[in-house]
């Protein structure tokens, strides 16, 4: 059997433009599911027919926040609960050229009506047949899920913010998972994409940062110049230290850092992060140029208030990997999209990177940056962060050398 190979999401927004559906895969460790996914406004009862037939879930039309308001849509119930927080409204069907709402000639006509900019609240009967979710207002970059994939679809394809998905299932009724979808996919001559890679490519294409204003900054390891930007998508701010110019193009001595409050400021000796962000300025000042970048993510992404939860679980026992995974997150949280997108404002596109860490790396050169050399940073271990350092080594495959 010819292997299928995941489509773009250029191909996909070609594929939206037509009318065409798309198989639009989540996460593995999220729903780890696939929808039949397909414009709203070029919907027809013989497509309706199609995604009951073939897909065989819950038949939806996500929407945008602002539409919702537009059209009085209120939340199915005040408190979700639901496991994901699926965000469904109220059921509605079109009451005009309509009868019971369920042939697929209504639903289509309901569905095309939520994509009429001209379409008004009255124009809608509820209780219905229908299914509106509300995305999430920044998309599959503030909630990595299909209501939100399909909306951003929708709009980046030129159409109308309004979409029409269905879940897919096996023919036995079990959720059909990666292997089946493929199949299917490639049995019905369609494209597959998945959240993943339309993140990674918004990421790539649309501006995620503001630029603040510019200064000297002058420090125990030599004078530098300091600009910080804001991310749009949650506020968070991050850092540019950097000293000298650089040609584009140019490799540039680069540490990308995550903010590490109890070792940058407090100097705590559970980690190396302090020591590391330290010696990467004196590194930088002994070189005449370079760049660090101070990323908003502590504990790896998880924020200071889980970090020290994990830094609780540790003294039970637990090494720094399983007390992530015991407080429900990855063993690495980060995300490198916006530092990359930081790089690329700066002029920064190749880089000699100072890490020992090859994720970091590997979610670096996602984003199109080139890394032509790796510089390694490695801290003299001591008794209170040994552990924690042997566990990056053996578990997160970081290259430390000095560890017996």
């Amino acid at each position: 059997m010819k292997k299928l190979q995941l489509a773009t999401i250029d191909q996909a927004l070609a594929d939206f433009r037509e009318g065409k559906f798309v198989v639009v895969v989540d996460d593995e460790d999220r729903e780890n599911e696939g929808d039949l996914i397909t414009a709203a406004e070029l919907i027809t009862p013989e497509k309706i027919n199609y995604m009951l037939s073939h897909g065989r879930g819950v038949l939806c039309a996500p929407i945008t926040k602002e539409r919702c308001r537009q059209l009085k849509l209120d939340h199915q119930v005040q408190s979700n609960t639901s496991v994901l927080g699926t965000p469904f409204t109220v059921t509605i069907d079109l009451l005009e050229g309509c009868t019971t709402g369920v042939s697929t000639h209504d639903r289509a006509a309901t569905i095309r009506a939520l994509a009429n900019p001209d379409a008004r609240p009255e124009w809608f009967g509820r209780p219905g047949h229908i299914n509106p979710l509300y995305a999430q207002d920044r998309g599959v970059l503030a909630r990595a899920g299909h209501t939100e994939a399909a909306v951003d679809l929708a709009r980046m394809a030129g159409l109308q913010p309004v979409a029409c998905l269905i879940e897919i299932l096996n023919e036995d009724g079990t959720m059909a998972r990666m292997p089946q979808l493929i199949e299917f996919a490639r049995r019905e001559g369609l494209n597959i994409i998945t959240i993943k890679d339309l993140i990674a490519h918004r990421l790539k294409e649309e501006s995620l940062i503001e630029r603040g204003e510019e200064v000297n900054m002058p420090t125990d390891h030599g004078s530098f110049r300091l600009i910080p930007f804001r991310q749009k998508s949650n506020g968070l701010e991050h850092v540019a230290l950097f000293k000298g110019s650089w040609e584009p193009g140019e490799p540039l001595l680069v540490r990308v850092h995550s903010s590490c409050v109890t070792g940058d400021i407090f100097g705590s000796r559970r980690c190396d992060c302090g020591e590391q962000l330290h010696q990467s300025m004196k590194l930088i000042e002994r070189e005449g140029k370079g760049l660090i970048l101070y990323l908003n993510q502590e504990g790896r992404g998880i924020g200071l208030m889980a970090k020290i939860a994990a830094y609780k679980l540790q003294e039970e026992g637990y090494d720094t990997v399983d007390a992530n995974v015991h407080l429900g997150y990855d063993p690495d949280e980060r995300d490198y999209g916006v530092g990359a997108q930081i790089l690329r404002s700066l002029g920064v596109t190749k880089m000699r990177l100072i890490t020992n860490n090859p994720v970091k790396r590997v979610g670096l050169e996602a984003y199109g940056l080139e890394i032509v050399e790796n510089v390694p940073m490695e801290i003299c271990p001591t008794k209170e962060n040994e552990k924690y350092l042997r566990t990056k080594k053996d578990r997160m495959h970081h290259s430390l050398h000095n560890l017996k």
